[in-house]
């Protein structure tokens, strides 16, 4: 029953495009890959830019947990989904109840006002929709991920740094008046750019701690912009997993070898390695601009190799890319589909070695 709502409610959400373009998170057609390369594709262009620029880690504390269920229903009504299912919705979430067990001792069962079902179909809709308006009026890059929320801004005048100070003081005070509330501790900035200022910022009451180097979406995105730390940690932790495998397995079969690379090592060689370190696919409208008058093929798919300053700039998806699908045969860049180009593609690099 859960998915059939699902489907009604996604549905609705796409048809009205409720859902903001700021969201990856348990979004069709987008997911951590998408945020971190749409999110860092400004970011890095304005460091290439010669900018400084700032960007904040923004932790909610138990956010899922702490959804409240009447406030929930009210923009279920906002976004215009139809009185049967929000009031499905509303019995749904109606009498949940819970108990605390310490040391063996068992609290008596307590309803619960607040909190979307993690693990259940339904969850991670609701809470998409809960969260959808968390930028009103914020006027810095805004980025999520369901939860997982980046802030960043060019920070070289005074002017730049007010404007994110302006834009925290409005996500505290969303987050107050939906009865949510920030992690502090864990709230960190990272200061980028030649000359950054390093300004402080303030979320309420509380000053927010810097960093060098912070975990994005399980990407660790340091200082420098140059990814050698995620580089260096994917190394490792690859290699002892190979060490795991050598000393633990007798065999040196292919047969029991390559399923096992493939399934305990590929996973962390591979994981959004379209951010940090070689190439592959992503949302062309947006990030990439096609030559308008090329002279020199008979297709119009033709990408604009973008000017650049900084090797962080050069090495970047957007950037690097660029040359490589320019150098494509014709007939892989113009496939119609998905998998035709697979096929086409994986044809014409053998072709190439």
């Amino acid at each position: 029953m859960e998915q059939v709502l699902k489907e009604s409610i996604l549905k609705h959400v796409d048809e009205r495009k409720v859902i903001r373009n700021s969201q990856n998170g348990f979004t069709k057609g987008r997911s951590c890959l998408t945020n971190l390369i749409a999110f860092y594709d400004e970011i890095t262009g304005s460091v290439d830019e010669g900018k400084a620029v700032d960007v904040l880690f923004l932790d909610f504390s138990k956010a899922f947990d702490m959804v409240s269920h009447s406030i929930l229903v009210r923009k279920l009504k906002r976004y215009g989904l139809d009185e049967c299912t929000i009031s499905w919705v509303e019995s749904w979430l109606d009498c949940w109840a819970q108990q605390v067990v310490i040391n063996g001792s068992m609290s008596s069962w307590q309803l619960v006002s607040s909190g979307v079902p993690q693990g259940l179909v339904l969850g991670p809709v609701l809470f998409n929709i809960f969260i959808n308006d968390l930028e009103d009026g914020v006027d810095c890059t805004l980025s999520k991920f369901a939860d997982n929320t980046k802030l960043g801004g060019v920070v070289d005048t005074v002017a730049g740094r007010d404007r994110i100070q302006r834009d925290l003081d409005k996500l505290e005070d969303w987050a107050k008046r939906n009865l949510m509330r920030f992690n502090k501790d864990k709230c960190r900035v990272l200061h980028l750019g030649w000359k950054n200022p390093m300004h402080r910022y303030r979320l309420g009451t509380e000053w927010l701690g810097s960093s060098s180097a912070e975990k994005d979406l399980g990407v660790t995105v340091d200082e420098k912009l140059d990814m050698s730390q995620q580089c260096a940690l994917v190394d490792k932790k690859a290699n002892g997993i190979l060490g795991c495998i050598s000393r633990g397995i007798a065999s040196r079969s292919r047969d029991v070898i390559v399923p096992l690379y493939s399934t305990l090592v590929r996973p962390h060689l591979e994981y959004c390695v379209q951010f940090w370190a070689e190439h592959y696919k992503e949302d062309g409208s947006r990030l990439f601009s096609v030559v308008e008058d090329d002279r020199t093929r008979s297709y119009g798919l033709k990408l604009q190799w973008g000017r650049f300053r900084l090797d962080i700039r050069k090495n970047f998806f957007t950037r690097r890319v660029v040359k490589h699908w320019n150098a494509l045969p014709r007939e892989v860049v113009e496939s119609r589909s998905s998998e035709v180009f697979k096929v086409r593609l994986d044809k014409a690099l053998a072709e190439m070695i």
